[in-house]
């Protein structure tokens, strides 16, 4: 009686092992779950979010959507994009997903090389590189352009 019971207590003990180790890397957010002998395959979800996020359609759904609209001058989205999908982009188990993050990834790469570019010209060469256009391109004398400094 006495073994079946240790026996039967060292299962308990380590299935509630291996359901906190479960929890622990859920809240920790790790994706993959441990796998043990007696349990099903690993889960990879497509999302930060692990089990709690999107199923594999709906996050076909809202990528497809975020790279769309990212061409719509809101290439932030494909930012949130790549942050929000980042178990797909970096495994390959979800090769539709992936299609789009990857794309987001390097729109959003371009957009910021671009726009680092135009500000670092635009500080860096002033007025020496873009002439008598820079009193017009300059926001900071606007209120005087306009007679908002006076407050008579």
């Amino acid at each position: 009686m006495e073994r079946a019971d240790e026996t039967g207590e060292r299962r308990n003990i380590e299935e509630l092992r291996s359901s906190v180790a479960v929890a622990e890397s859920e809240e920790a957010g790790l994706i993959r779950r441990r796998r043990t002998n007696n349990q099903a395959p690993v889960e990879v979800w497509p999302t930060i979010d692990g089990p709690l996020g999107l199923t594999e359609e709906e996050s076909l759904s809202y990528a497809r959507n975020f790279f769309k609209f990212g061409f719509l001058l809101l290439p932030w989205l494909w930012a949130v994009n790549c942050f929000y999908f980042w178990p797909a982009l970096t495994t390959s188990s979800f090769p539709r997903i992936r299609q789009y993050v990857i794309r987001s990834a390097v729109g959003f790469s371009i957009f910021t090389v671009l726009l680092s570019s135009w500000a670092l010209t635009f500080v860096i060469g002033g007025e020496r590189l873009l002439g008598p256009v820079w009193e017009s391109l300059v926001m900071y004398n606007v209120a005087d352009k306009y007679g908002l400094t006076s407050w008579s």
